[in-house]
């Protein structure tokens, strides 16, 4: 049971930023039916890593799914997706526009069909504008959308952030967009569409870079591992390694300070003169840290109260108590590859009982996997 218990949702969506946002709905209990094309979704096929054949990609996003196999340019299959969408809540879609329309399922088509229906639609660029056509790829809406010329360790070196953060922030908005129509039909008795893109995600995630364009007309640029508004934050190095250190306020200024046996010296003494000053700064950092173990900086800097940590790996993240005690690792029972552990969700619940988040997840479905089933319940 979830919070989305007894909502249908009809995924047609493939890749990363559509499954993602049908992935959350699922985590918070709706019944999310996912149909591929006899090829199967595009990311079963990248890699590597392929465990078993099965896609470690594709299992990222595809969590609490079933998988049902339906060929939308035969008659036979355009009528099961008419079934699946006259009882759907919810649609989701991230082909290029005008796609999903050639295939006989326009939005006023899928309004015909199921009035109440709530359809996300996700594109690259906008489903408008003089680019609305262009397909929608992670790495080039990162590079498009500004991203990229604020990454990187200079203005020569930009660089993609290491996960597809564009795609992610598209399924991030179009589920919250979903919630919210859901709500809306709950006073109106009708569905709306939501849309988003690629590109409308990653500029809406600008945060303090966009502002800076527009109102103070500053041109941001990569900083490397350190922040172009606060300072000292960023990447520091010990004797033994990196780490991180994040200093928010003047007292937590004192407190490194203090921890580190830094004169706190009139040229230092507020944020603004440290950013000015950052690559000085720095200098003054790393040489106080030269000497002194990461391990013993990080718990006297824990007992400051001065915001710091570690750079872990992957394998050290997943290991890690705190991870697994927030939910984060999940255990579920593949068809192919058997008892698995993935990633879980972001989400916990509470009532007044105490925490009702579910416990019980789905694994990703094998291609097809459902579909029997799913025809067999529609033919009820």
């Amino acid at each position: 049971m979830g919070a989305l218990d007894g909502i249908l949702v009809v995924d047609l969506s493939r890749a990363v930023a559509g499954p993602h946002a049908a992935m959350m709905l699922g985590d918070l209990g709706a019944r999310v039916i996912k149909v591929e094309s006899p090829g199967g979704d595009d990311s079963r096929h990248w890699g590597p890593p392929f465990v078993n054949g099965e896609s470690t990609y594709f299992l990222s996003v595809n969590r609490n799914k079933e998988s049902i196999v339906l060929d939308l340019k035969s008659e036979d299959g355009r009528a099961v997706l008419d079934a699946l969408i006259e009882r759907a809540d919810v649609v989701i879609e991230n082909f290029k526009v005008g796609t999903l329309a050639r295939l006989g399922f326009s939005e006023d088509r899928i309004r015909e069909l199921n009035p109440r229906a709530v359809m996300l639609s996700i594109t690259g660029f906008g489903h408008d504008g003089p680019e609305a056509t262009r397909a929608g790829y992670d790495q080039i809406a990162q590079g498009e959308a500004g991203l990229m010329s604020v990454t990187g360790s200079g203005v020569d070196d930009p660089q993609r952030v290491g996960v597809p953060i564009s795609d992610v922030l598209a399924g991030l908005y179009g589920a919250f967009g979903i919630v919210a129509a859901l709500f809306d039909r709950e006073k109106t008795g009708v569905g709306t569409t939501v849309r988003t893109s690629l590109l409308a995600a990653t500029v809406g995630a600008h945060v303090y870079q966009g502002t800076a364009q527009t109102v103070a007309h500053v041109t941001g640029t990569p900083r490397g591992n350190h922040h172009p508004a606060l300072a000292p934050y960023g990447l520091f190095h010990t004797a033994d390694g990196p780490i991180q250190i994040a200093v928010g306020t003047e007292g937590h200024w004192a407190a490194l300070c203090a921890v580190l046996g830094i004169e706190q010296s009139e040229k230092f003494s507020t944020n603004a003169f440290r950013v000015t000053r950052h690559a000085e700064l720095v200098e003054v950092l790393n040489g106080a840290l030269s000497n002194r173990s990461s391990a013993d900086v990080l718990a006297e800097l824990e007992r400051a109260g001065v915001p710091a940590g570690k750079i872990r790996t992957m394998a050290e993240v997943y290991d890690w108590e705190q991870t697994r005690s927030q939910g984060l690792v999940v255990d579920v029972a593949h068809a192919t590859l058997g008892d698995i552990q993935i990633p879980g969700p972001a989400l916990r619940w509470f009532d007044q009982s105490g925490e009702v988040t579910p416990t019980r997840h789905l694994a990703p479905p094998t291609l097809g996997q459902h579909t029997e089933d799913v025809l067999a319940w529609l033919a009820e």
